[in-house]
């Protein structure tokens, strides 16, 4: 049993206690206190006066663990290119838990992470949604599956278009996501009496078990995106999301939730030429719910934080940008029953920072995931 006294506390809602105490029991937040007063004597304290504490954060795109950085095509095991469809494939059946991203998202205050296949498919498999912390990652999950990854625009047309096989247009990609979904629904009404994994997969999503979770930059894609939603009655997000920003009262509609990033990569291809921080800003003001990402290994999923302080240069509140990486990420991940918020009875994951987490110069003094120490900054106690 732990307490944190005398901190100033961003519960990742909208309160802050300048100079709270907070318990935690038996790997749970149990409560916060105004004072240090009436801790019970069996309780560890750590005294974190002018220090600040923030939940855990969260990034809810990247491919951690299956895109290893470093090692080159060895380490690339996100895309499975050898079909455009291939809804069968499990991201958590690539992950290597042993890569050092996980130790630098620990280290940068991130403690749940959704990983996924890449983009190069039209649909690329299932995803997982997991602690940063284990070694083996059936241990570390805390949804799975956590999504359905879908593609459209450059990416899927350029992988399989340039292998002289469908999809080669926008209308290709769109058709071949359309006729997978059929097949589903097909196989859903019992028209198959031979078990087909990919499509068993893809019922899921029918059945809104899961949400499609589709890779698209360009605002025409987008609406392609929202089309199909509409087609098939499925719940989905909308990954990246580039040029949201041109038509954010339309993506406000449809009852979605949108990834944003990686905000601080280049401009490496066509459809991120509109890229820029004021993305986030325009889709909040539209009202729609945006979490921030990495898309590590894209940029390093170190600088989530960093990727939020941007945010805020650029319009977006302190809290708006501290909810789009811990409360409005554990939405959009579907697990904010567990984390995203310092509330009684979340797992204990959170941050003590060594000053304002939205000053760039502030450093992580310590890292908790189910309130053990994960990583530690030789914090003085």
């Amino acid at each position: 049993m732990l307490a944190i006294t005398n901190a100033k506390i961003y519960d990742g809602t909208d309160k802050v206690i300048e100079s709270g105490t907070l318990l935690i029991k038996d790997g749970k937040f149990d409560r916060i206190l105004e004072s240090a007063h009436n801790i019970p004597n069996d309780y560890r304290v750590i005294d974190a006066h002018g220090k600040v504490v923030t939940p855990g954060l969260i990034d809810v795109h990247t491919h951690l663990g299956v895109h290893e950085e470093g090692i080159g095509k060895e380490g690339h095991d996100f895309n499975e290119t050898s079909s455009p469809i291939t809804p069968e494939v499990r991201a958590i059946d690539g992950i290597n838990p042993q890569e050092a991203g996980f130790a630098d998202a620990r280290k940068a205050g991130v403690t749940t992470v959704q990983i996924m296949p890449g983009s190069a498919n039209v649909i690329g498999g299932e995803m997982v949604t997991l602690k940063t912390v284990g070694n083996v990652v059936d241990e570390m999950i805390i949804r799975e599956p956590s999504g359905m990854k879908a593609a459209t625009g450059e990416n899927p047309k350029r992988f399989h278009g340039e292998k002289g096989r469908m999809p080669i247009t926008r209308m290709g990609v769109a058709a071949k996501l359309r006729e997978e979904l059929i097949k589903a629904q097909n196989y859903l009404q019992g028209e198959s009496k031979e078990r087909k994994l990919g499509l068993e997969n893809l019922v899921k999503v029918l059945k809104k078990e899961i949400p499609l979770r589709v890779h698209a930059h360009r605002a025409d894609d987008i609406a392609t995106v929202l089309r199909i939603k509409r087609e098939f009655d499925i719940n989905l997000t909308i990954e990246h999301c580039t040029e949201g920003h041109q038509i954010a009262d339309f993506i406000a509609k449809h009852d979605v939730r949108v990834s944003v990033g990686p905000t601080m990569s280049t401009k490496s291809k066509i459809e991120l030429a509109d890229k820029g921080w004021h993305t986030i800003l325009a889709l909040v003001n539209a009202g729609v719910p945006v979490s921030i990402t990495t898309d590590h290994p894209v940029v390093g999923i170190e600088y989530l934080i960093t990727s939020a302080i941007h945010a805020v240069k650029n319009g977006l509140s302190e809290q708006q940008a501290l909810q789009a990486i811990t409360l409005n990420a554990a939405k959009h991940l579907g697990v904010e029953d567990r984390v995203g918020s310092i509330e009684s009875g979340k797992d204990a994951d959170f941050v003590i920072w060594d000053g304002d987490p939205f000053d760039q110069r502030s450093s992580v003094l310590q890292t908790f995931i189910d309130g053990n120490v994960v990583y530690d900054n030789k914090m003085n106690e």
